[in-house]
């Protein structure tokens, strides 16, 4: 079925380039090209693709620059990071960067056709209806998070939250005590299951901003099998 949605494809492999905008035209959608990030800098200053697929490691500036630039314009695109480099520092690397999802190379192109399109979902389904978050601050030892203001703040001062982690932040707080699955958390979030692993990736990340060891939690807990469950306290 075809697809309006525009795509842009950035990646200096130029056969893997090729490949991915043969795959996605076939699958249904208008895609356009880019080898470098100062290239999909002037192909986005005259249009508004739907989704960016973007290589990390490319000569210049990387993808993980491009995107970082990109969120803190508050620019509305999605971007799905590609790279050789798989590891969960790297993928932590891509989130804080502010990527919605990303992809170890090599992959099947029959699953990165399902991320975007599951991303494209995303992007026009309404907004979940979730718990109201608490009124006032919760205090996580010696930090307090405002969840009306996305705002933490700990002895010496405000901690940076990226968006992401003050979302998945207040939806936590407003169940407060309670065990959320991933599958809770992700429609809270506004996502789907295909972003399970991402979630898990955020909680790391959210960890080594709240607990003294992320190791040894003590706001964040896991509970195997079910979830995640944040219990705030002194």
């Amino acid at each position: 079925m075809a697809d309006e949605s525009l795509i842009l494809v950035v990646d200096d492999d130029a056969r893997l380039r090729n490949l991915l905008q043969r795959f996605l035209s076939e699958a249904g959608f208008r895609v356009t090209t880019a080898d470098t990030a100062e290239a999909a800098r002037d192909q986005l200053r005259f249009l508004q693709p739907d989704l960016m697929v973007l290589d990390v490691m490319m000569p210049g500036e990387s993808g993980l620059s491009l995107t970082q630039s990109l969120k803190l314009d508050q620019t509305p695109l999605p971007i799905i990071l590609l790279t050789a480099a798989g590891s969960p520092e790297d993928r932590i690397a891509g989130f804080e960067a502010g990527a919605d999802d990303y992809l170890p190379k090599p992959f099947d192109p029959r699953e990165l056709v399902l991320r975007i399109r599951a991303m494209l979902r995303r992007a026009v389904a309404p907004a979940p209806v979730v718990a109201e978050p608490p009124s006032g601050p919760v205090q996580l030892g010696l930090m307090s998070f405002d969840p009306a203001r996305g705002e933490l703040r700990g002895p010496h001062g405000p901690v940076r939250l990226t968006g992401g982690e003050a979302a998945l932040l207040t939806a936590m707080a407003a169940r407060a005590h309670e065990v959320l699955s991933r599958e809770e958390i992700a429609a809270a979030l506004g996502t789907d299951e295909s972003s399970e692993r991402a979630i898990d990736v955020q909680m790391t990340r959210l960890r080594r901003k709240i607990e003294i060891d992320p190791r040894e939690p003590r706001f964040v807990h896991t509970v195997r099998g079910r979830g995640y469950v944040l219990k705030p306290g002194p």
